[in-house]
């Protein structure tokens, strides 16, 4: 199989599971072990039957129930007399390391994280049609929840609506944890959706995904409550145009550091530069970050078939904050923007 020998071993052990469904198509758990021969999912009674409807071509090994599955894994390396295996060493314990360590005393144990990372991050066109899918259900959802905004409602009234409409249009779970932050919470990028009421004359952001068979999505939106201020419009504006200019830089084959530093000089021209703090995106798929990375540091080249994030925000403590986030994928000639959902100012 090229993609042992791309790294000369001759057996790899995957542990993550969306590496697992991506190489097998199982989404329950175990071990999957690639070799130069032949296959296996070592799992135990409860997804035997599961793994067997969702793979072929993979040889099922039912283990009994609390039982490691390194002592199945042995048998399997000593039948074949596998010497050089990989691992995904940046998802597994230190636990599951050193039980690693211990069952195979006489291979090589050999890192490889990011090889099945790496054929993730270009997204063929059953894959994108999915996390298109998924979108169209978060756009739907952003609709709907409008109605809900308003003086009185709660953070997790809110998101508690969000979720259960997503799933009533075809998620299967969220992408992520679903953020709701109302007022001067909305200056934490990730705050957890607390019992704070709405007013009249909050910032609300959601920032929200939905799955659909297993592919993500990821939107991020700020509305207001009420008439806003012109700190709130300056604010709102700023991040709007950012997110623009950096959307319409933004073209196949071009640097990540790039395309944030388009978004990150425009913030910083208009004085808060201090209040952007994180990277301007990031890669979408079978998980919600993903690469390639658009950040000040990043030289990920963005190339077709990518999906990524575009989500400029500026944080003010004990004020409030703004972010703007929409998905795009990048083709051979242009960037498909996923995200449908109105971006001007919504003032309920």
């Amino acid at each position: 199989m090229g993609l042992l020998e791309k790294i000369d071993i001759n057996s790899f052990i995957i542990t993550r599971p969306e590496n697992q469904y991506y190489i097998s198509g199982f989404t329950g758990e175990g071990l999957t072990i690639i070799t130069s021969n032949k296959s296996f999912i070592i799992t135990d009674s409860r997804y035997t039957e599961q793994a067997n409807n969702e793979t072929n071509d993979f040889e099922i090994v039912e283990i009994q129930s609390g039982m490691s599955p390194f002592s199945t894994l042995f048998e399997i390396v000593k039948e074949y007399k596998l010497d050089n295996i990989g691992y995904e060493s940046q998802s597994i314990t230190v636990k599951t390391y050193y039980e690693l360590k211990k069952t195979f005393k006489q291979v090589n144990l050999i890192s490889t994280d990011g090889l099945i990372e790496e054929l993730r991050v270009i997204k063929d066109s059953q894959e994108i049609s999915l996390i298109k899918s998924a979108q169209q259900i978060t756009d739907k959802a952003f609709q709907h929840i409008l109605q809900f905004i308003k003086p009185g409602t709660n953070e997790l009234e809110l998101t508690a609506e969000l979720e259960y409409f997503m799933k009533k249009n075809g998620s299967i779970k969220t992408s992520f944890d679903t953020i709701v932050v109302s007022g001067p919470r909305t200056s934490l990028p990730h705050g957890i959706p607390s019992s704070r009421k709405l007013q009249v004359g909050d910032f609300v952001t959601i920032d929200f995904g939905a799955r659909f068979s297993l592919y993500c999505s990821d939107m991020t939106r700020t509305v207001i409550i009420g008439k806003p201020s012109e700190k709130q419009v300056l604010v709102y504006n700023t991040v709007l145009q950012a997110q623009i200019n950096a959307l319409n830089y933004l073209k196949p084959y071009s640097i990540g550091k790039e395309v944030d530093e388009v978004a990150r000089n425009f913030i910083n021209k208009h004085g808060f530069g201090d209040y952007f703090g994180h990277g301007l995106g990031h890669g979408v798929g079978l998980h919600i970050h993903e690469e390639p990375r658009l950040s000040p540091k990043s030289k990920n080249q963005l190339l077709p078939g990518m999906v990524v994030t575009v989500e400029p925000g500026i944080y003010i403590k004990d004020f409030g904050g703004v972010r703007i986030e929409d998905m795009v994928v990048i083709t051979e000639s242009r960037i498909d923007n996923l995200t449908k959902s109105e971006k001007q100012l919504i003032c309920l």
